[in-house]
């Protein structure tokens, strides 16, 4: 159980992050259709460019879901910079833009969405497994699973705030969402750990 609990850690990561491309380039395919003839051609390059990053993320992904957790381990790295370079075009991109406020407020709604329901499918995935765990091990899963859905409802009720605020920077919604996403990945790693027995790591 050891080594698919941290398997699915690395999974619950990646479908999270590849949650967020979609989104973030649902969100932008909206908004290129409606582009003056232009702006169209800067808009359709960058819908390609974020479409070639998460293509690349999901390759690397189909190749890793294949391997061992040790080759997990430094397959998140890469992927991380993968992650890292989609969400630094983004950013390039609103900055670029300008005062794209209702571009921006339609994809940090999307990207939140995505988030929350990444923890909703963590949570389940997680409920599951422990379904099949020792009567032992049953007490520290349900108290991992329960801060979990905790944790995913207060990083929800954040982001709705600031959903509703509507007059914050992109900078500010971004740290927002790296904040959450970073809380996501704590709990999952959390939830997966008390799983396989290994308690919290810190």
């Amino acid at each position: 159980m050891s080594q698919q609990s941290s398997m699915h850690f690395y999974l619950n990561w990646a479908k999270e992050r590849i949650d967020e491309m979609d989104a973030a380039l649902a969100s932008f395919e909206v908004k290129a259709g409606q582009a003056k003839a232009e702006s169209k051609v800067k808009t359709d390059q960058f819908l390609s460019d974020l479409k070639t990053r998460r293509d690349e993320f999901q390759a690397r992904l189909k190749t890793q879901a294949e391997a061992g957790e040790a080759a997990w381990a430094g397959a998140k790295a890469d992927l991380e910079k993968q992650w890292n370079g989609f969400e630094a075009q983004v950013k390039t991109y609103f900055e670029d833009a300008g005062k794209q406020f209702e571009q921006q407020q339609a994809t940090f709604k999307d990207l939140a969405a995505a988030q929350a329901k990444a923890w909703r499918e963590s949570a389940e995935k997680l409920r599951e497994a422990a379904g099949k765990v020792t009567a032992a091990r049953t007490v520290d899963v349900d108290a991992a699973l329960k801060q979990m859905r905790t944790d995913a409802s207060e990083a929800e009720a954040r982001l709705q705030k600031l959903k509703q605020a509507g007059s914050e920077s992109w900078s500010v919604l971004s740290a927002a969402l790296a904040e959450s996403r970073q809380a996501f990945d704590k709990a999952n790693q959390a939830a997966w750990d008390a799983l396989k027995g290994g308690g919290p790591k810190s």
